[in-house]
């Protein structure tokens, strides 16, 4: 049944947003007992109350997986719009479904974004349609706000990078939607095209990203890159949909008049409001998979103090997605923390694509660069290591395209369909050929 959702405009003090989150919580309890697992739970027991929200127990990702696939539905499956599956790089992967009513929210809170999707914008959603939710929440949001929709998929064959920089230039993209490392690869291609990204894409306003690390010294690097224009960031998952988006200041802010926020401790069960943990999270407009203190395990950083930008909203660092700390030596060593010393490099070193890999003595690092740059990036990076991790490394300059091929940026691909007759002299070996 469609409903009001609020707008940051609906209230203006905190006290008006924690009034707001408190009236829907009656209806969003009595919404997840509908489901068999909310109704397993609290079988025979006293149901969770909305006066006693602290005290309804987490649900954890363990749950969704034990649920598979449909323990969480809390609608007749005739309500349904979509189905999807989370990519399970944690695990097994978790099932989360929508009903039309469901698809409006998740579409205005992607749309939240600080320059607008017009109209009058032309955007390409390269990002996977598939299982996951990513490809099709940018969709919605993107027709939804009446802008042309380019569904430049990054996982099937029709759409390879020389494909995506041909139309970036010639249908005057104004926006993207895909991850960090997309973003650069589109500009490796374009300049493998002839192109530079700074000035042959001259219609092309914003680039939204998400899914992977990204530090402030990145995101600046790949604003540079394509002509100062912004990178604006977003945080979510499959499960939720879009919970949290960028400010003009750069930050996240998460879309508290649309769900609940709470921070997990680990290590002492406690939960809070702000403060660093894991993410916690009810949705309060969703109908055919409520979730109630649903927590994402990711480790975030919470914090209410007032942001420059004037959104009454709280702010998130997420810290979880920078990967695993591992020591070298007597350093500690994170994936962000390289990203930012290998991004710190001078841009006029082309440096954009790196790896690395922590021994228990030496790191080892490698990335591409110009011949006539890359023995001086060598140096600087080394030096750059010592003076801020004191890490004993081994750091490896290597020529552009090695680690991602030259063909990787310029090749077509072969679209394959059924085929079953073949003339003479054709290859016939690709007949009825899915893969």
């Amino acid at each position: 049944m469609s409903r009001s959702r609020p707008e940051p405009g609906d209230w203006s003090t905190p006290a008006e947003l924690a009034e707001l989150q408190r009236s829907q919580l009656p209806r969003v309890i009595a919404q997840a007992l509908r489901s068999p697992f909310y109704a397993a739970r609290y079988e025979g027991v006293t149901p969770p109350r909305a006066d006693d929200f602290a005290g309804i127990a987490l649900t954890t990702k363990q749950d969704l997986r034990d649920q598979y696939p449909f323990g969480m539905l809390a609608v007749d499956r005739e309500q349904l719009a979509t189905y999807h599956e989370s990519s399970g790089t944690a695990g097994e992967p978790t099932a989360s479904y929508y009903t039309d009513d469901d698809w409006t929210d998740l579409a205005e809170r992607y749309a939240r974004k600080w320059v607008g999707i017009n109209p009058s914008d032309t955007f390409l959603v390269r990002t996977p349609y598939g299982l996951v939710i990513t490809g099709h929440l940018a969709q919605a949001a993107g027709r939804l706000r009446g802008a042309t929709v380019v569904p430049g998929d990054a996982r099937s064959l029709a759409t390879p990078l020389s494909r995506m920089v041909r139309v970036l230039k010639s249908l005057d993209v104004t926006l993207t939607w895909c991850n960090p490392t997309e973003i650069t690869m589109l500009a490796a291609a374009a300049k493998a095209a002839g192109l530079r990204p700074d000035k042959d894409f001259p219609a092309l306003r914003a680039m939204f990203t998400a899914a992977e690390p990204l530090t402030e010294v990145r995101r600046r690097r790949l604003s540079e890159i394509w002509g100062g224009i912004p990178i604006v960031e977003e945080y979510g998952s499959t499960e939720t949909g879009t919970i949290a988006g960028q400010c003009p200041e750069g930050r996240m802010h998460l879309w508290a008049d649309r769900a609940i926020f709470e921070v997990h401790d680990p290590a002492t069960g406690t939960v809070s409001d702000s403060g660093r943990g894991q993410m916690v999270v009810t949705p309060l407009y969703r109908d055919a998979m409520p979730l109630l203190r649903y927590n994402l395990a990711d480790e975030v950083e919470v914090s209410t103090e007032a942001c420059a930008c004037g959104w009454l909203l709280p702010t998130v660092t997420v810290l979880g997605r920078a990967g695993a700390e591992h020591t070298v030596g007597s350093a500690v060593v994170t994936q962000q923390r390289l990203e930012e010393l290998v991004f710190g490099l001078p841009a006029e070193y082309e440096v954009m694509f790196w790896r690395a890999m922590a021994h228990s003595d030496v790191l080892r690092l490698e990335f591409e660069a110009p011949d006539a740059v890359r023995e001086q990036a060598v140096k600087e990076l080394g030096a750059a290591l010592d003076r801020e991790l004191g890490v004993p490394h081994r750091i490896t300059g290597l020529p552009q395209g090695t680690l991602v091929p030259t063909d990787a940026l310029t090749a077509g691909r072969d679209i394959l369909k059924a085929r079953y007759l073949f003339a003479e002299g054709e290859d016939w070996d690709k007949a009825v050929m899915y893969f």
